[in-house]
């Protein structure tokens, strides 16, 4: 139930719509004033009262029913305490019917979202600065599916530009094709450091030229070409399907290489294109913004002029609800003119256009160089992170069956929790040990809860039924955190954050652990052993759905 919803709908605040009540209804910050709080200071001009004595007619008005156990005034606030036990058969029944679809909703039924994220680059492995659109991406994926929107994921692959050429050139250069294709994707990009730093001025120009090859539709120079593309995708497959995550497309840059013209025509005809030193740009001096440039003075296209035709495209395609571009923050300039251009060519669907912006990683001994081979792959992070599970595990539980497999779920998702526990816009350093931390707010802390009421599960069952009567405090606080999962997942997607749905799993898990420490379950009797069962029962489907929303794989024993 929406208990936002059932209250709103029974407060008579006159002038007042039953919106604004329920968008002003919050979680007050201690327990002890109840589990809702409507703030009565916004009213106080419409309704000609101070917020005290409206807080204290909405109290005494409310109606009484076995929901709500009490309406209480309190300086300006409206206080409501739900009925505990109503509140238990009720979350309680919903888990247990639903199952892995409780939380799920069919809000975004008939809307499609596309999800641009990842976007990797040809010929180059994953380092762990790709480690954040991925995971965010991936989440927000799940999350939108979850709530019946049609997710759309799109790898915007990197495969265009001089840097091609390059590649070519180095392997024309040094290159063997077995050790190439035993090397796979290292072997592609010790390639290009080398060209990076060996390359002469006449293989500069070489490698210009191979780029203008594969332009220009060169059957040699595509196949190459082809062939890096072709071993670049083998190899991030791979990881994409150690972190759960999934694509729709793997249209890149070079898919827009026809529909680039079409957009600059617009642009000219609409009186946009501005020539700017020998390039054309489009003039923003009067939004604030640098001029965008679509064409170089010697034309060629840029990141923009690409942009554009694929947002273009993709409303055109998909005829999105919302098109989310998941990208580092030190894009946000570079979005905000692409999205404002498309305004001033009069797409009224800009405004449904986001950047999902987010902070950097590094690790704890410092920030990477992205050039010349110095940089940390993502696809090593995980290794190291799955073998350090692994170590941990078999200390733990020696006598555990499957341990790799437990220590690549809890390996895996200690990496992705990592990336999605704080707000997506804060940088973060990575810490191996943190992360795999069995206490704390880690995936691995919420994994080891889940397998601790998989345990009790397995001992005592999940009894077809039981009664509830009234609820100590660490049962009430569990079946409360339960209740707020469809919240937190809606949330989520509302404000691209996943890390609401990380955090619940947090909240939820030290509740439940708190309640398994304090509370009898196996070793209680009658209707309280089978309540207590049938609250483990959905605590664990509740984590679980959480857990697999980020796309974290949960383990029945640790």
């Amino acid at each position: 139930m929406d208990y936002k919803k059932y209250i709103a709908q029974r407060i008579n605040a006159e002038g007042v719509g039953e919106e604004e009540v329920y968008a002003s209804i919050a979680l007050p910050p201690n327990p002890d004033m109840g589990d809702y709080a409507l703030p009565c200071f916004k009213f106080a001009k419409v309704m000609r009262k101070s917020p005290a004595l409206i807080a204290q007619a909405l109290a005494a008005g409310y109606p009484s029913d076995g929901v709500i156990e009490k309406a209480e005034a309190v300086n300006g606030y409206v206080n409501f305490t739900i009925n505990k036990a109503a509140l238990a058969r009720e979350v309680i029944g919903e888990v247990l019917s639903a199952g892995e679809k409780y939380g799920s909703s069919d809000i975004g039924a008939g809307k499609t979202v596309c999800l641009d994220y990842s976007s990797v680059n040809i010929a180059k492995p994953f380092h762990i600065g790709h480690l954040s659109t991925t995971a965010i991406g991936g989440a927000l994926y799940k999350i939108f599916n979850f709530l019946g929107y049609k997710a759309v994921g799109i790898n915007h692959l990197g495969d265009y530009g001089t840097q091609f050429g390059k590649l070519i050139c180095a392997y024309k250069h040094w290159g063997d094709r077995q050790q190439v294709e035993e090397g796979g994707i290292h072997a592609i990009n010790d390639l290009y450091v080398r060209f990076n730093s060996e390359a002469t001025e006449e293989m500069e120009h070489e490698a210009r030229e191979y780029f203008r090859l594969i332009e220009s539709g060169d059957k040699e120079a595509n196949e190459l070409f082809d062939w890096f593309k072709e071993l670049t995708l083998k190899y991030v497959r791979g990881i994409y399907d150690k972190l759960n995550v999934t694509f729709d497309s793997y249209a890149g840059e070079r898919f827009y290489t026809d529909k680039m013209q079409p957009v600059i025509d617009e642009l000219r005809e609409k009186g946009l294109l501005k020539e700017s030193e020998g390039a054309q740009v489009v003039d923003l001096e009067k939004y604030g913004m640098p001029p965008c440039l679509i064409l170089r003075s010697d034309g060629a296209s840029l990141y923009a002029t690409r942009d554009l035709a694929a947002a273009i495209y993709r409303k055109d395609t998909y005829d999105f609800y919302k098109c989310l571009y998941v990208v580092a923050y030190q894009q946000n300039l570079h979005f905000k003119q692409v999205f404002k251009v498309l305004e001033l060519m009069g797409k009224e669907w800009a405004k449904d256009l986001v950047h999902v912006a987010y902070g950097m990683v590094s690790l704890e001994d410092g920030a990477m160089s992205t050039r010349k081979g110095k940089v940390v792959w993502l696809e090593d992070v995980i290794s190291r992170c799955v073998e350090k599970a692994y170590a941990i595990i078999s200390e733990k539980n020696p006598e555990l069956e499957n341990k790799r497999d437990v220590a690549e779920k809890v390996g895996v998702g200690a990496v992705i929790f990592g990336a999605l526990y704080n707000s997506k816009i804060k940088d973060i350093v990575f810490s191996y040990d943190k992360v795999l931390s069995f206490e704390g707010e880690t995936s691995v802390y919420v994994q080891y809860t889940c397998a601790r009421a998989n345990s009790v599960m397995e001992k005592g069952g999940v009894p077809a039924e039981y009664k509830v009567g009234e609820l100590l405090p660490q049962e009430a606080e569990v079946v409360k955190a339960i209740a707020s999962f469809p919240q937190a997942v809606k949330d989520a997607a509302e404000k691209y954050e996943p890390c609401m749905v990380a955090r619940f799993a947090v909240d939820l898990a030290q509740k439940f652990n708190k309640f398994y420490f304090d509370c009898k379950i196996l070793t209680a009797e009658g209707d309280k052993k089978n309540f207590r069962l049938a609250l483990t029962a959905a605590a664990h489907t509740a984590l679980k759905n959480a857990l697999t929303l980020l796309g974290i794989g949960v383990p029945d024993k640790m």
